[in-house]
């Protein structure tokens, strides 16, 4: 049976939003380990026996004593105490144990809707991209951790960044579906808006990617004023034509270029999307039918948000980036993205 003779009932629509719920918190329990420095506590991915945590004071040792072996340990850690670990190792722990949950709430009830036939081809296939792309952040994410294991003191930024952005794509996908299910098209036909909307969304996509870096270089730390950057608005590291080469920007820990230009495109690129959202906003909002417009006018409010929120967390940096200004940040971003592609559904002219 075809997807739009379908007929998806509440329980369904009901299923899926809690999975694109539960995606998002396990991306932001992911942004409060990396900030918290908490991703190498857990030196070993067990699927199974990691599901529980130790549970005396025994197992708790000799799981610190495995910490201890690595370059966090000896280089940034070294006068950790158990009590110290145990904090790093809940939000490794916590990460872990939510993607395994969020395995169990798609599988469970997708074996039991696919016996009763409650779901069809088309949304099989869906979810089969869903889960593609979550197989892909899970084995992303522990390639990232195991960069972190050996000489650096912490995860490389671009496998950070690629861990990341899977974990977007496999959000998008599951946005794609649930606009699918609720039939999520256009009432109208000289909406327009289409071809810039689509733009945007592009270059949030490149804008996640940033963001991505952003978080796995620290570069924040490096120029934590606003407008300016320390206190010139295009870092003189960036104006001499020697410092663009490959090593500069592969040896980020070492030297300021790539924090530098990470930061100075984050921030260009936060302005140019303020812009064109507020461009659209002006141009089609409208234009565009009810359901549309509403979607049209959070994205307003949340690229807003996020704007602010990307200026507090500089302003705010002062050992470290701050947790709740840097895990608000990404909140805000991703629901940013999200509700440009349900914008860019609600326009479109006919559900795909």
């Amino acid at each position: 049976m075809g997807k739009k003779r379908f007929k998806y009932d509440r329980v369904i629509r009901i299923w899926l939003i809690t999975g694109l719920v539960m995606l998002m918190g396990q991306v932001i329990i992911g942004g409060i380990t990396r900030l918290t420095g908490s991703g190498l506590s857990i030196t070993r991915w067990d699927i199974v026996s990691g599901v529980i945590p130790p549970l005396n004071q025994v197992q708790w040792q000799e799981a610190f004593d495995l910490y201890k072996e690595t370059p966090q340990y000896h280089k940034l850690n070294s006068d950790f105490l158990l009590d110290d670990f145990k904090f790093i190792f809940f939000w490794e722990y916590a990460h872990r144990l939510w993607v395994r949950i969020l395995g169990f709430v798609f599988l469970i009830p997708f074996l039991v809707f696919l016996v009763r036939k409650r779901i069809n081809w088309y949304l099989i296939k869906r979810l089969g991209v869903v889960i593609f792309f979550a197989a892909l952040t899970a084995s992303a994410g522990w390639i990232m951790v195991q960069s972190g294991l050996v000489d650096r003191p912490w995860v490389d930024a671009y496998k950070l960044s690629l861990h990341f952005i899977l974990a977007v794509l496999s959000i998008s996908a599951l946005v794609k579906t649930i606009a699918d299910v609720y039939n999520y098209k256009s009432k109208g036909n000289k909406q327009g808006g289409l071809k810039v909307l689509s733009f945007l969304i592009f270059i949030t996509f490149i804008q996640m990617i940033f963001a991505g870096l952003m978080s796995g270089m620290k570069a924040g730390l490096y120029f934590p004023s606003w407008p300016d950057m320390n206190g010139t608005y295009v870092p003189e590291v960036l104006l001499d034509v020697n410092n663009w080469t490959l090593d500069n920007l592969t040896n980020y820990d070492s030297y300021l270029f790539a924090p530098a230009l990470i930061q100075f495109i984050h921030r260009f690129l936060a302005y140019f999307i303020l812009l064109l959202t507020l461009y659209i906003f002006a141009r089609y909002g409208s234009r565009v039918y009810r359901l549309a417009r509403k979607w049209l006018r959070l994205s307003l409010l949340l690229v807003v948000f996020q704007v602010i929120l990307g200026v507090l967390t500089l302003l705010n940096i002062k050992t470290g980036i701050p947790l709740f200004y840097g895990v608000a940040h990404q909140l805000v971003g991703m629901l940013f993205f999200m509700s440009l592609l349900f914008l860019y559904y609600a326009m479109r002219k006919r559900a795909v």
